[in-house]
């Protein structure tokens, strides 16, 4: 019997998310004969009327090559409209679940492919436990923070902020300036982590580490002494001071994101030492473009066996690799793990054997 599937990108975009949604119609399509149904918006596209979805086919009208190597996603995403608290226009949050469930039984799916990030993950499994939906779930999250697995998106993440700092090595040492470059990393530094490893950083600011301007400006100041005029800071946009404090940025909606420690520590760094400093916050720019070809690769094998999944009738599970495989997780064990930087792990342990400062 034709099985229909649909699947869903979800949060925050990443490069790696088309070429996820190319790997699922191959292996459903060609490999089982199976429809699938693209739902756009993120979850949006079951929230809608009318609904907003698209039939998907392994010709992709022609651009199944092209999909490979496209950024974001042509499904559409987003990070509000939390169907279990769903804000209105006109302020009331109301739990839309059941809609969400009518609408995904009114296309016939026998089961959703959901591509996100912990949080997704999270709201997902509640809403599937409440109307018998059929779940398996890619993980992709560039902060690479969801536990038992690594996501797509990071790589290529990583991949631009090293390049940022490769790009402002040169002009840094022909200005005798210290450059801070400000990367994303919510509650995880891992893009900050190895971006600064591999770009050569002096100082890397995370998260899981508070860090004091004591120590950062001593580490400038050995930089200065050995006869280099010029030093890398990269920082984790959710690094926060010894004393607790973070850095946020509040909008006129009232919510509130991190955003301006690279300012702070360029503030400092003039205060405290006299420093001619720049801030260069990467932002979205870390989401877009072409994936890399180890995302390219992540998109592939979880794709596949997310469909492998569905053929043997194994859900609520999430796709994973470890030790160099694709394997398949309970998803319950997957979203109750979260995946900080390890402080004691290989790439801290690094960073302090190559003379890296971490701000403690």
């Amino acid at each position: 019997m034709t099985k229909r599937i649909g699947i869903i990108t979800s949060g925050g975009d990443c490069a790696g998310l088309n070429a996820t949604i190319r790997a699922v119609v191959h292996a459903a399509k060609v490999n089982h004969g199976w429809d699938v149904i693209g739902i756009e918006g993120g979850g949006h596209g079951l929230l809608t009327t009318p609904l907003r979805y698209r039939e998907l086919d392994s010709d992709f009208h022609g651009i199944n090559h092209v999909l490979l190597r496209l950024g974001g996603t042509i499904l559409g995403t987003t990070t509000k409209g939390d169907p279990l608290a769903y804000k209105m226009k006109d302020g009331k949050v109301i739990d839309r679940s059941q809609e969400f469930i009518k609408n995904y039984h009114s296309l016939n799916l026998d089961a959703l492919i959901i591509t996100g990030g912990d949080g997704s993950f999270k709201i997902m499994h509640e809403i599937a436990s409440r109307g018998d939906i059929n779940i398996v779930c890619i993980p992709k999250t560039i902060d690479n923070d969801i536990g038992l697995t690594e996501a797509i998106g990071f790589e290529t993440a990583v991949s631009v902020a090293t390049e940022a700092l490769d790009r402002l090595q040169p002009t840094a040492a022909s200005h005798d300036r210290v450059m801070v470059l400000e990367v994303m990393g919510r509650d995880a530094g891992h893009i900050a982590l190895n971006a600064g490893i591999a770009g050569g950083a002096d100082v890397i600011l995370l998260p899981e580490i508070p860090f004091s301007m004591e120590s950062v400006t001593k580490k400038i100041k050995n930089v200065m002494s050995e006869g280099r005029g010029f030093a890398l800071i990269v920082v984790s946009e959710a690094a926060r001071l010894k004393d607790g404090e973070t850095f946020m940025v509040q909008y006129s909606d009232g919510s509130k994101r991190y955003g301006g420690v690279g300012n702070f520590l360029v503030n400092e760094l003039d205060k405290k030492m006299g420093i001619d400093a720049r801030v260069i916050a990467l932002g979205h720019v870390q989401r877009g473009g072409q994936p890399v070809a180890q995302d390219r690769l992540l998109a592939a094998a979880f794709g596949v066996r997310a469909v492998e999944l569905v053929a043997q009738g194994k859900f609520n599970r999430m796709v994973a690799w470890q030790n160099r495989e694709v394997v398949d997780v309970d998803l319950v064990d997957a979203i109750k793990t979260y995946q900080q930087v390890d402080l004691e792990g290989t790439m801290v342990r690094t960073a302090r054997g190559l003379g890296i400062c971490l701000g403690d």
